[in-house]
């Protein structure tokens, strides 16, 4: 079971036990967190996929540890004027485990039939042609 959630402004896809290194979180080390814009699940071959989120699901994760990842070093360069500046810095990064993914009751499945649909398209097929419009009357060059 997986599942594509939204933490921190980022999609991640997730599963149980996974260990993710996400954008700083508020909360404490230890402490537990719930996200809720699931968008979608996985449950062994049947999909569930939100419009936008799946109502009702949610994943329930755990924070590990709050840490900074490895330095990012931004060089910027214009050719031939001998300028360069050379700048890095540390992401603050969380790590969470993920415990549970609890799929919601209410969303669409990815296997839809198709023949509604198809049937749907025949029934507006049968509505009325549109009604052209006469062309505009053209004005005549008068000259006095």
């Amino acid at each position: 079971m997986y599942a594509i959630v939204e933490i921190a402004g980022q999609q991640f896809k997730v599963s149980k036990d996974l260990k993710v290194y996400v954008n700083r979180l508020t909360n404490e080390e230890g402490s537990k967190v719930s996200f809720d814009k699931v968008y979608l699940v996985d449950d062994n071959g049947s999909i569930s996929i939100g419009a936008p989120a799946i109502e009702g699901a949610s994943v329930e994760a755990k924070v590990l540890q709050h840490l900074k990842g490895d330095k990012v070093i931004v060089f910027k360069k214009k050719r031939r004027k001998g300028y360069k500046k050379r700048n890095g810095h540390r992401q603050y990064l969380t790590q969470i485990v993920i415990e549970g993914i609890t799929a919601g009751g209410t969303a669409k499945k990815a296997a839809a039939p198709k023949k509604a649909a198809v049937e749907a398209t025949t029934e507006e097929a049968e509505v009325a042609p549109k009604v052209k419009k006469a062309p505009k009357a053209k004005k005549e060059d008068t000259q006095e």
